[in-house]
């Protein structure tokens, strides 16, 4: 699709935001295009669900595809709002690099990050995405995924980073079952040498994980000896961010 098609097509969700509702002969007369065209535009949306044809009138609204949209936006905006100001009291604590992320498709986003006290210069990893397998926070959402899914992402081929990157299916799945048994993930030298990272899951109210928070530094500080107890304030955050988010016990 040309950048002109896709400018065409937000015009169309605009005017159906603002009218409610159009048909094929206005979108096209506001498009300054031939029918065909606007046409195509709105077979298109309709195809991902961002329009919806009433069958009677022919017009066209919006859909639900963009309530999915919203909703996922809305979502990683809630996060980063609720989780703020505890990311903060982290990174105070910790003296670490905080960091919160969501999963897409195979990949971990960077939504937000506070700098703690110990870091000179600060990675941004904000807008980042990132592998999975080879974070702590990938790990965590890759943990919670529904089996189905879980399955079809353990049957991917994923990359190697370092000899530390954990690749094979099976020991990718054995990983995972720790992660859910001690309630958070680590990842030392995985995705490169010299960075390691600690992270736990962030749930919303139906008690679905939605994010997470972590703590990553260079490894020569984040050591073994230190990660226990980094992992206990970590899990710590997370559970007060999820509370802020609606989640109880009995949720």
């Amino acid at each position: 699709m040309t950048v002109q098609s896709v400018d065409r097509a937000v015009t169309v969700l605009e005017i159906l935001a603002r009218d409610g509702e159009a048909g094929v002969t206005q979108l096209a007369a506001e498009l300054g295009v031939h029918k065909s065209t606007a046409f195509r535009l709105v077979s298109a949306l309709e195809g991902r669900e961002l329009v919806v044809q009433d069958s009677l009138r022919g017009k066209y609204r919006l859909g639900v595809g963009l309530l999915r949209l919203a909703g996922s936006a809305a979502a990683r905006l809630d996060v980063v709002r609720e989780g703020r100001a505890i990311c903060e009291r982290l990174a105070g604590e910790v003296g670490e690099t905080v960091n919160l992320t969501t999963l897409s498709g195979g990949e971990q986003v960077y939504v937000d990050q506070v700098a703690g006290s110990s870091v000179l210069q600060p990675r941004n990893w904000v807008g980042r995405r990132l592998p999975a397998h080879a974070t702590s926070n990938g790990k965590v959402m890759l943990a919670h995924l529904p089996p189905e899914l879980l399955a079809e992402r353990l049957a991917e081929r994923r990359e190697r980073f370092t000899d530390r990157t954990i690749t094979g299916r099976r020991e990718l799945a054995r990983e995972l079952e720790r992660v859910r048994e001690r309630g958070y993930a680590t990842s030392v030298d995985e995705l490169e040498f010299g960075l390691s990272a600690v992270a736990a899951p962030i749930m919303d109210r139906r008690g679905e994980v939605v994010a997470t928070v972590s703590v990553s530094g260079p490894t020569f500080r984040l050591t073994g000896e230190r990660i226990p107890a980094v992992a206990a304030a970590v899990r710590e955050a997370a559970a007060r961010i999820s509370e802020r988010l609606g989640f109880t016990a009995a949720s």
